[in-house]
């Protein structure tokens, strides 16, 4: 097919052939290429190895962990003692003994009252040491290390330290009040007086502990923050209240459910603060606690049924008072206006 085009400069218009088309050819299909044994590795390497690494945790849990937990439910339901060794199946009856026991009730209710008087003003102090600590603070590296002192210190020598101070008779505290007029507390016999002197020993020795977790918390929180709230017009107070506690909700919750789990098992403080022969919590048990019932039921009662039953009802009464918590923290965070 032969074109008419007119040349610039002349008069008469020359045809112009056009080239002839080229047939298309189809593109070959692409044939998939199988990965060599390398890239395999890598793939393999690149999924499976965040669950290698976090393995040991989950088997050395699992050895140390839940298998024990597992086989006390196991052995709660039998008849067992510790030197007859394994008896028959008896359900549900060693519960019913344990809560039939005269000390339970009272052990339960002691507890309870202790892990109260600890975690809630550990908690409080641990929070305002930690923004205390948080400032531009002369020395703030020394006084950051010091409040970790207490929980390095032996709990024995806790024990025996505070033993004395809440002496009934000679007692340092004791003294003190008598300058003032006041009469001596029975630190050892009155079951409150006692709960008070344990849960002082219990908040001496791990408050700064949680302190240092809040403090590592308050220094991850982005100071543009606070900067903007001041430009706000809010004072330290505010900022603490409006930005410090919603920012370190996550470890607030991690730090009260640690202290709940910690405080509901307390038995070497009231254990050693009792100066009695058979150190049962004191002379009528009035500072017992339900890890020392379990004590008693399993070694010097050697009623390893009994014993287990009590633990298992002290792990579900843990389970409780963390998922309160858990809760309450939760609804806290929403009146706040924060959901994290």
């Amino acid at each position: 097919m032969s074109e008419v085009m007119k040349v610039d400069g002349g008069d008469t218009d020359t045809p112009r052939m056009s080239p002839p088309s080229i047939p298309s050819t189809p593109a070959p299909s692409a044939v998939p290429v199988r990965p060599g044994l390398r890239q395999r590795l890598a793939a393999w390497d690149v999924r499976f190895s965040p669950y290698l690494y976090i393995s040991p945790f989950f088997v050395l849990f699992a050895v140390v962990g839940l298998f024990p937990l597992a086989y006390t439910a196991y052995v709660s339901v039998h008849d067992w003692s510790l030197l007859g060794g394994q008896g028959e199946f008896v359900g549900l009856e060693n519960y019913r003994e344990v809560v039939d026991n005269p000390y339970f009730v009272k052990q339960l209710v002691n507890t309870v009252s202790i892990f109260l008087l600890s975690s809630v003003p550990q908690v409080v102090i641990a929070v305002t040491l930690a923004a205390l600590l948080d400032n531009q603070l002369r020395g703030r590296t020394w006084w950051r290390m010091s409040i970790l002192l207490p929980f390095v210190v032996s709990p024995v020598a806790v024990a025996i330290i505070f033993g004395n101070l809440f002496g009934d008779r000679y007692g340092l505290f004791n003294e003190m009040l008598g300058v003032i007029g006041i009469d001596a507390i029975p630190w050892h016999t009155d079951r409150l007086a006692s709960h008070v002197a344990i849960a002082t020993m219990v908040n001496w020795r791990w408050t700064g502990y949680n302190a240092l977790i809040f403090l590592a918390a308050m220094q991850a929180v982005p100071r543009d923050l606070y900067e903007s709230a001041e430009l706000d017009g809010a004072g330290r107070v505010r900022q603490f209240l409006s930005v410090t506690l919603p920012m370190i909700r996550p470890t607030m919750v991690f730090v009260i459910i640690t202290s709940t789990i910690g405080g509901l098992q307390i038995f070497a403080e009231p254990r050693l603060f009792d100066e009695t022969t058979a150190r049962n919590g004191g002379s009528d048990r009035q500072f017992g606690t339900i890890t020392m019932l379990v004590y008693d039921f399993g070694w010097q009662l050697r009623d390893l049924g009994r014993a287990s039953a009590t633990a298992w009802m002290l792990f579900v009464l843990i389970c409780l008072f963390a998922a309160l918590n858990y809760v309450a923290i939760r609804r806290l965070g929403r009146l706040g206006g924060v959901d994290r």
